[in-house]
């Protein structure tokens, strides 16, 4: 079966062997089995108002004061806050994070990771930005950091072992800020990879997946209620590829037709996908 998502939200589907309903040119793929969502591209919408900025302490001064995390969480209630960077203790040493809060009460905490650190990766990735802007719009607390190696962050590249342990010690940093709100787990290509090690040693209430490096390494099978996101035309991780490992597991998946890897130019697409699959 292929199930479609028009622009205004509008569903059909086809059963096998029934004729498809017309699709535009824009969103054209082939059935490779399983199940398929295809995401048509929508314009994204812009959120109004204005936020509260407050300073950001450097990491340079963070060094010498080792937490600098100006929080008041009263009954689950958050201030305003925006992109606060600091550094944790890891277990190969200091980790660079950063985390976003909502504008009002915080319902709970996002947890991001970013792809291949020996390729680019970085929490400051456009993907993983995306997401952590889109969980504090939904009212929750998103944390990110910087694996092992990577910017300000100690230790080297682990084969995702490692950087699995430095998504833990960032999920007990946000429990010991903020307490024991439920937990969202999200990663981009090999932070999908990671979080999927992640969500063996905690609980969470959701597992979201955008283009997970299945072809590179060996993700396991993960909760029927996950959020897999993938590019109709990805050149790291082919959408071949993804169908092979999510049939197994009868798992669907939310194709956006014609993005690629990056998601260059839907990342508004992408940003309103996990909303309407995560909002609550």
């Amino acid at each position: 079966m292929i199930i479609l998502t028009t622009e205004n939200g509008a569903r059909c589907a086809t059963r096998d062997g029934a004729p498809p309903p017309p699709q535009p040119e824009q969103g054209n793929h082939r059935q490779s089995g399983g199940v398929i969502h295809a995401a048509l591209p929508e314009q994204g919408r812009k959120t109004g108002g204005k936020r509260y900025r407050p300073a950001i302490t450097p990491l340079a001064k963070q060094r010498a004061t080792p937490y600098n995390w100006h929080i008041l969480a009263t009954h689950a209630s958050c201030i305003q806050l925006t992109s606060q960077h600091f550094l944790i203790d890891g277990p190969a040493g200091r980790l660079e994070a950063a985390g976003d809060m909502p504008s009002g009460e915080c319902r709970g905490i996002a947890l991001v990771a970013h792809p291949h650190p020996l390729h680019g990766g970085t929490m400051d990735n456009k993907v993983v930005t995306t997401l952590a802007k889109t969980f504090t719009r939904l009212g929750m607390a998103a944390f990110r950091l910087n694996f092992r190696g990577v910017g300000q962050s100690a230790g080297e590249f682990d084969q995702g072992i490692g950087e699995t342990d430095d998504m833990l010690a960032l999920a007990n940093h946000a429990r010991g800020e903020l307490g024991k709100l439920p937990i969202m787990l999200a990663g981009f290509s090999f932070g999908g990879y990671v979080q999927t090690r992640v969500l063996k040693q905690i609980e969470a209430q959701r597992l979201v997946l955008v283009a997970p490096a299945v072809k590179h390494f060996e993700v396991g099978a993960v909760p029927a209620d996950t959020l897999v996101i993938h590019g109709e035309q990805d050149e790291v991780v082919p959408l071949a590829d993804m169908l092979d490992w999510a049939r197994p597991q009868n798992l669907p998946i939310t194709v956006v037709p014609g993005a690629g890897h990056f998601f260059h130019g839907q990342l508004n697409l992408l940003a309103q996908i996990v909303a309407n699959s995560c909002r609550c």
